[in-house]
């Protein structure tokens, strides 16, 4: 069998960045030329890439515009140690598992290649790059001209010298890592995408790789994880922040975004081969979509609620749900006490009259919140934490829960939903969407809350009978109204809202933005993609809505089996006979059940036969089987 040899690029592929980039920033730093110099640089570097000017002309002439001494090669060296491409990171194990037959090989300096790869147990000698010469102040006067790197076709002169004796795989982002190929020393050449995209180099390749793991995946080499995440396709709708879909990008997924959200028709259509798919409120993921999903592992809502996704079948397809029942409870919290006070006041129909030139001083129907009864339907994340804002701000405080939940400060617990509207002076709903919360607040509730309530729902449009608020409305009954959900969203910004609560006084409605703040976008935008990349890399399933929660070891030095099943008798031991009929120690082994399935993560030694996978799939009730490395 032939010897193996992996030949790496060093700008733009070992790291993300062009070194002789950063290098400019550091030596030019507070010179008044370093915006036209760089410029220069960038010309420069065009034209002996474009064959205007020899390599080695575009070198002396860059090295010329730069006033480089080892201090800042030192500083240089380590600004790259932070900037290694995050799909080398990852895969630290196979240079030090192939370190004798890794090479770097670079038209760079060895001067700041070697401390950044030796890091990663690439050996000194398998180093092939320019050097620097300098004089006896440490500044760079030029460089060692008899390396043959210094010139045109460089890389395959230099390669060319080592007569390797075996296969070559080439990995970069340049043209030049294409001719080690075009001159015959290559088998095949990898063009690298992580970073930075080549036109003229992708049309070249024998293979693109969006990351390293995406290489060793094809060449079947040890990897950090069992399936390249490039290969993994995360949609992500409804406009989530962008640093969700920045992280998971960096992470190595292959993700798409889109600013809306989809009815089940497009849905159906667009979810195929989708891996992992990220909502919001309005997207409804019913089990028509999810039998469309056929490569579906997790769903994220990036809200609080999950009653746009059928739970139910998700978990029979073996689909984990995770939300972010917290990162937005003080948006939420906050709006609703703004929106008490001004109802309080009789804010909105004050501000209309005077947009109609109209001026009414008077305290009318304007009341402080101080001393007033604040009812709160749902004490949850978000009712408990207005219940303690609304305490502080002077509001006594009532509260009714189908759960037990312990009272925060004076807050005083209700028997009954009744007995909580009949004390209330304002009225608050934050409950969850559960089908059996449809048209909680009726004709029947209305009737038993006082006389000019203030009543706001930032809940779930589906909990109250629209057409009872707007006659309690009409009536006076309900004094001031705030709405932010509603029975019929439009699906973007772009339909109209339709809606019988329009044009009625002193009430608010919103569009749904109750935890539409920068704050909470971002806080939910890295709390869900955390979860997300924490089941598919490690298996954890903690703070899941819909599968038994299990928080696991980083592993270590072996593989790990997940295998999600129907709740049923015996399937762990099925699995283990498997096991032990193949002769395979268990290193770890972790189960946790729910009333409908499953979950078993087994950490096994590294050593297994293939046919052991073929047989846990095949154990009667299994839903989904994978494997992590």
């Amino acid at each position: 069998m032939a010897n193996k040899y992996f030949v790496i690029d060093f700008d733009s592929t070992f790291t993300k960045v062009e070194a002789f980039d950063v290098l400019a920033d550091i030596s030019l730093h507070g010179h008044p030329e370093l915006a036209a110099r760089k410029k220069q640089i960038e010309e420069i570097t065009r034209r002996g890439m474009d064959g205007s000017i020899s390599f080695r002309e575009s070198l002396e002439q860059r090295l010329a515009l730069l006033p480089i001494n080892r201090i800042h090669l030192g500083k240089l060296v380590s600004q790259l140690k932070e900037k290694v491409s995050e799909s080398f990171k990852r895969n630290r194990d196979f240079f030090t598992t192939h370190a004798d037959s890794i090479y770097i090989i670079s038209n760079g300096f060895r001067e700041f290649i070697e401390p950044v790869v030796t890091a990663y147990g690439v050996k000194p000698a398998n180093i092939l790059a320019n050097e620097f010469v300098f004089d006896d102040h440490d500044n760079v006067k030029g460089f060692d001209t008899t390396n043959p790197l210094s010139s045109n076709n460089g890389k395959s002169e230099r390669l060319k010298s080592l007569n390797l004796p075996g296969d070559i795989y080439v990995i970069g982002d340049g043209y030049t890592d294409y001719e080690i190929k075009r001159a015959g020393l290559a088998n095949k050449f990898f063009a690298f995408t992580e970073n930075v995209e080549r036109e003229q180099v992708l049309s070249k390749a024998d293979h693109v790789a969006p990351s390293l793991d995406e290489f060793l995946y094809l060449n079947k080499l040890n990897t950090a994880i069992s399936y390249p995440k490039n290969r993994i396709s995360v949609l992500l709708l409804e406009n989530v922040h962008p640093v969700a879909i920045s992280w998971m990008k960096s992470e190595g997924f292959s993700v798409e975004s889109y600013p809306a959200g989809l009815n089940e028709a497009e849905l159906c259509e667009k979810v195929k081969n989708v891996s992992v798919l990220g909502i919001r409120s309005k997207t409804q993921v019913t089990s028509k979509v999810l039998d469309s999903a056929n490569r579906l592992m997790a769903i994220g809502a990036f809200c609080i609620g999950t009653n746009q996704i059928d739970l139910a079948e998700a978990t029979r397809k073996g689909i984990a749900v995770f939300n972010a029942p917290f990162s937005n409870t003080r948006s939420v919290v906050e709006l609703a006490i703004g929106e008490i006070i001004v109802l309080l006041r009789n804010i909105p129909d004050k501000s209309q009259h005077m947009h109609q030139g109209k001026w009414d001083k008077s305290a009318r129907g304007s009341y402080e919140i101080r001393g007033k009864r604040l009812g709160i339907v749902g004490y949850g994340n978000i009712g408990a934490q207005l219940s303690v804002i609304a305490e502080n701000l002077g509001m006594k405080v009532y509260y009714y829960d189908r759960e037990e939940k312990l009272a925060l400060g004076n807050a005083t617990k209700c028997r009954s939903l009744d007995e909580l509207l009949a004390a209330a002076d304002v009225v608050t709903l934050h409950v969850d969407g559960r089908d059996s919360n449809t048209n909680l607040i009726g004709h029947a509730q209305f009737n038993k809350m006082k006389p000019g309530v203030i009543f706001l729902n930032l809940s779930r449009g589906h909990v109250v009978d629209i057409q009872a608020l707007r006659e309690n409305i009409l009536s006076g009954k309900v004094a001031g109204c705030a709405v932010d959900v509603f029975p019929d969203e439009p699906i973007d910004n772009h339909e109209e809202f339709v809606s019988p609560l329009r044009g009625l006084p002193n009430t608010l409605l919103t569009p749904h933005i109750g935890g539409s703040t920068a704050e909470a976008q971002e806080n939910i935008g890295m709390f869900v993609p955390g979860k997300l990349m924490d089941y598919i890399n490690t298996g954890s399933t903690s703070n899941s809505v819909n599968f038994p929660n299990l928080t696991l070891p980083t592993l270590e030095n072996a593989h790990r089996l997940i295998h999600i099943h129907n709740n049923v008798p015996g399937i762990l031991a099925r699995i283990n006979q498997v096991l032990a009929n193949h002769g395979i120690n268990i290193v770890g082994q972790y189960l946790k059940t729910n009333e409908w399935i499953g979950y078993v993560i087994t950490d096994i030694n590294k050593e297994y036969d293939k046919e052991v996978i073929k047989e846990l799939r095949a154990i009667e009730h299994t839903i989904k089987f994978r494997v992590l490395y």
